[in-house]
This record gives C-alpha cells, sequence and structure tokens, in this order.
C-alpha cells in the first residue's frame, strides 16, 4: 500500500479522535474507578474468593447435577457472587466501564453511518445493533418476516 495524504489524514483523524476519547470524562471516571477497585484490599479478597471457586464452578458444570458438591457449590458461587457485585467498587466500575463502552459504540455507529446506512457495526447492544427500530424482537414493530 502506498501512503497517500489522504491516508495520512485519515490517520491523523482517528489518532486524534483516539486522543479525545483519552481524555474524555467518560475514560477519566473509568480509570479512577479501575485504581480503586485494584487498591482496596477488601475488594480484591472478594474478587478473588469468587474467582478461586469459580474454576470450582467450572469443575462442577462439567458434570452438572451429578457432581457430589454440585448443590453445596452452586450455593456459595451465588453468594459470592452476590456479595462481589454489591460492593460499591464494583459496583461503581462496572457502570463507568457501561459507559465507556456505549460511547465506544456510539463513535463506532458513527463512523460506520458516515460511510454507508447499510454497515453493520456490532456493538452488542441490541439498542445499536436495531436497524429497524425496535427490532426483530419489538413484537412485529420492524416490520420484517
Amino acid at each position: 500500500m502506498l501512503a497517500t495524504l489522504e491516508r495520512m489524514e485519515l490517520l491523523e483523524n482517528a489518532e486524534s479522535l483516539a486522543r479525545m476519547v483519552l481524555e474524555s470524562d467518560v475514560v477519566e471516571q473509568y480509570q479512577i474507578c479501575l485504581y480503586k477497585l485494584r487498591s482496596n484490599k477488601e475488594t480484591q479478597r472478594k474478587i478473588n474468593r469468587f474467582v478461586s471457586l469459580k474454576e470450582l464452578y467450572e469443575e462442577v458444570q462439567r458434570f452438572g447435577k451429578y457432581h457430589p458438591d454440585y448443590k453445596r457449590v452452586m450455593t456459595q458461587i451465588r453468594e459470592v457472587k452476590r456479595e462481589m457485585d454489591l460492593d460499591p467498587l464494583v459496583a461503581d466500575f462496572k457502570l463507568a466501564e457501561n459507559d465507556l463502552q456505549s460511547l465506544l459504540d456510539e463513535i463506532s455507529m458513527l463512523v460506520g453511518g458516515a460511510v454507508s446506512k447499510q454497515i453493520k457495526v456490532p456493538t452488542g447492544n441490541p439498542f445499536f445493533d436495531s436497524t429497524h427500530g425496535a427490532g426483530c424482537g419489538g413484537g412485529g414493530s420492524c416490520g420484517c418476516s
């Protein structure tokens, strides 16, 4: 590929967009929440407990209800996950993570839509993935059949 002026300008604009995202309030909030999450010993204890129990859970899942520790592990994993999810730092981090993902999804949709309305941009968010308004899961409101 030859480096043309148009391509160089496009790359510079992409780098500028990336810098704007990195300097945004959304990314700043994400980084603050991530730092708090990683530096709090109690939160890390809850996360590590969940991760270690998750390995046991995956082993039990291979055998299902026939595993001798099935009920105990299933109960424990739910309790530990709930404890972890209710931790304020984990909850704040998840909200910040969702906000950042939404920002990136919106940018992807704007860039894709600027090229063509027919471009499909996978976002993982049904609000953005829909090209028919409510989508095909919206009770027939999309009009496709």
